[in-house]
């Protein structure tokens, strides 16, 4: 089965601006992952290729990363999910820039049933959440704050 998977916000700022939003991921500072409500992005070093980590049961590698403009992570687990995630950062004018998340990858085995009735929905509430965090940082404020839904709300009870 084949996912692809986007979502996107502009940002009030400069795509040099934007761009340091991802470069502070899994770090100490970072602006982008929001791990007060999500499980923690962790790499086992610096945003480079190659640190491997991930978030909650959601393993991978960083595959290829260009400061300030792209990073992808490709998947290692869970068992099934292969293909990656992506975050970049496209400038629209000088104090505008779109972030974008894309995650493309083919779900096979058991991710074929736990792709669309769990980590779908939780996916996309987690990412929701990351573009929230970013407008903040960039406008300190949230024109239309995402909201969970109730069956995202039972997931995460259920996790629990």
């Amino acid at each position: 089965m084949g996912v692809y998977n986007v979502h996107e916000r502009v940002l009030p700022v400069s795509g040099a601006e934007a761009g340091l939003l991802l470069d502070g991921l899994s770090g100490a500072g970072d602006r982008l992952w929001p791990r007060a409500d999500w499980p923690p992005m962790r790499l086992d070093g610096p945003l480079a290729p190659g640190a491997a980590g991930g978030h909650g049961p959601v393993r991978y590698t960083v595959a290829a990363y260009v400061p300030g403009r792209w990073v992808r992570f490709a998947f290692h687990g869970p068992r099934g999910f292969d293909g990656f995630h992506e975050y970049t950062v496209h400038p629209l004018a000088p104090d505008r820039a779109l972030l974008r998340h894309t995650l493309a990858m083919r779900a096979r085995g058991w991710a074929r049933l736990t792709w669309p009735l769990a980590f779908r929905s939780l996916h996309d509430a987690v990412l929701e959440d990351s573009l929230d965090l970013a407008e903040r940082a960039c406008a300190g404020t949230v024109g239309r704050p995402a909201r969970w839904n109730r069956y995202v709300r039972l997931l995460r009870r259920l996790v629990r």
